[in-house]
């Protein structure tokens, strides 16, 4: 008997609706709806609750199939959170571009490495173009690894279309401004970006 049908059953043998499921295993009434119909998995805290609940061992409830289903879902699920968030991760990054000596300022005949924050050649709205671009990059980094950790697969899409939309545009700012320390390190963090997101969908 599959999971599905199986769930079915212990449901009605212990004369729970869906909705009073779903209570039992603080879940919605689709999630048990889900299931029942064949289009899903609990996950391992919910197989738990219901192995509880219906007082089976876990291999009771799902067949050896399920379980190579199950672990593989997981396993997926645990590479695009980590995925999730590394994203993150190298956003925040960009935080640091604004202490580190990577911005030219001419000195007589020399170009000197400065800070944004120290640099004493460029207008004040430029530098706070600049300043803004990496601290809503940042922003949104901090962003993404609160959604991963909070609710990983509601965010997951719109998380990376977002990050790697925001990156291409500070990217672009820092190209066109003729920023190219900042843009290449910009770039290099936006290509292992890219070879995560190819690696995640050829996994699925």
């Amino acid at each position: 008997m599959e999971f599905h049908e199986k769930l079915q059953q212990l449901r009605k043998q212990h004369n729970f609706t869906q909705e009073q499921l779903a209570e039992q295993l603080f879940v919605s009434r689709t999630a048990v709806s889900k299931w029942e119909s064949g289009r899903g998995y609990p996950n391992l805290e919910s197989l738990k609750c219901l192995s509880k609940l219906f007082s089976l061992s876990i291999d009771e409830l799902l067949s050896n199939d399920d379980l190579l289903e199950l672990a593989e879902r997981d396993k997926r699920a645990n590479i695009g959170r980590i995925i999730g968030l590394v994203f993150g991760a190298l956003d925040v990054i960009a935080l640091a571009f604004l202490f580190l000596p990577l911005f030219g300022q001419q000195e007589g005949d020399y170009v000197r490495a400065v800070t944004l924050l120290s640099h004493t050649g460029m207008g004040e709205v430029l530098r706070w173009l600049y300043v803004g671009a990496l601290l809503f990059l940042s922003a949104f980094g901090v962003f993404e690894l609160v959604a991963e950790l909070i609710n990983p697969e509601r965010w997951l899409s719109l998380c990376r279309f977002c990050s790697l939309a925001l990156h291409a545009a500070a990217m672009f700012l820092f190209a066109v401004s003729r920023q190219p320390y900042v843009t290449a390190l910009l770039f290099l963090l936006f290509v292992v970006k890219v070879v995560l997101l190819i690696q995640e969908t050829r996994m699925k």
